[in-house]
């Protein structure tokens, strides 16, 4: 056999043997980069789904929180992984804000393919008791007459909460100081112990504070009341429509995933998503499962959402260097 020959030979050895593990996917642990710190709640969402398609696969998955430098430690080692199918993230605003914010990235948006969309994460603007206010109107109010005085508790920069609290400040001109945190629990325990005045927070962490009167709630971001707390207004019902941003949560691979198994991957969070056990787990941690979507719908919520907070980054200079 010619060296050519040869080389066709092994070339299509090579095709065919990719095409047969396409084909048998999965049939392996399959890893989940999580960039937020345990316990949290794209943590627990993250353990609730891939618990369901470990039993619909037959496989185990391994959900690995992997925080630091607000999701980019994560995002980095999952951006160079092996685009086989093997290896997952988190998606959610930061991975489209980031890019934005950090001039020195090795990654970016676009070195995700998105897989599936898992929740709309609706989050309740909160205060401490003894802040003697009761609605979001008041609270504006309060705040404005004592510009700088009053802090917000972020747990990141670029996560929704951290997001969506500038889209607020910035659409209501309101004069805070911002407290920097490690993620959500440690920020909402701060603020129950009146170390901070106001947070942004997902429903299903801070449900159970507010209701044992821990925790004051003035609105929800969402679409809707929430079932954890339905005697709480939207941010809409309260008058503010233009800052009642709901953010998604989705799983995503590294560019380059062969498309065979994209599908295969989408195909199992529509099932897993169809299990009322699935949803019944979701929804009690404040979280509203995501109907499925077609890949062009999940690519175009994408992009809708990076320009979004692309506006926000630019309006108020979030940019960072580091």
């Amino acid at each position: 056999m010619g060296r050519n020959s040869y080389l066709v030979a092994l070339l299509a050895l090579l095709l065919a043997s990719r095409a047969i593990a396409q084909s048998d996917f999965p049939n392996r642990r399959v890893h989940v980069l999580v960039p937020y710190p345990a316990g949290g709640i794209v943590d627990i969402a993250t353990r609730i789904v891939t618990d369901r398609l470990a039993e619909l696969w037959r496989q185990p998955f391994v959900v690995e929180a992997k925080p630091g430098a607000n999701g980019n430690v994560a995002w980095d080692q999952a951006a160079r992984a092996e685009p086989d199918g093997y290896t997952w993230t988190f998606v959610g605003p930061a991975i489209m804000a980031n890019p934005r914010m950090y001039a020195n990235l090795r990654w970016s948006e676009k070195s995700f393919t998105p897989v599936g969309a898992t929740a709309w994460a609706p989050s309740v603007l909160v205060v401490h008791p003894s802040l003697s206010v009761s609605t979001l109107t008041e609270f504006i109010d309060h705040v404005r007459k004592r510009p700088g005085a009053l802090n917000w508790a972020s747990p990141g920069v670029g996560t929704s909460q951290h997001l969506n609290t500038m889209i607020l400040l910035n659409a209501t001109r309101l004069d805070m100081q911002v407290v920097p945190y490690g993620g959500q629990p440690p920020a909402i325990l701060d603020l129950m112990a009146n170390r901070v005045h106001f947070n942004v927070a997902s429903i299903g962490l801070v449900a159970q504070h507010i209701n044992s009167g821990a925790l004051k709630p003035l609105a929800v971001l969402g679409t809707a009341r929430s079932s954890l707390l339905p005697n709480v207004p939207t941010v809409s019902e309260a008058g503010f429509a233009e800052v009642n941003v709901v953010p998604w949560y989705g799983y995503a691979v590294p560019s380059g995933t062969p498309q065979p198994v994209v599908d295969r991957i989408a195909a199992g969070f529509a099932e897993a998503l169809k299990t009322p056990r699935v949803r019944e787990l979701l929804q009690k941690q404040g979280l509203e499962p995501v109907e499925p979507m077609s890949a062009a719908e999940l690519a175009a919520l994408y992009a809708a959402d990076t320009e979004k907070y692309a506006k926000v980054i630019h309006e108020t200079g979030m940019k960072r260097s580091d």
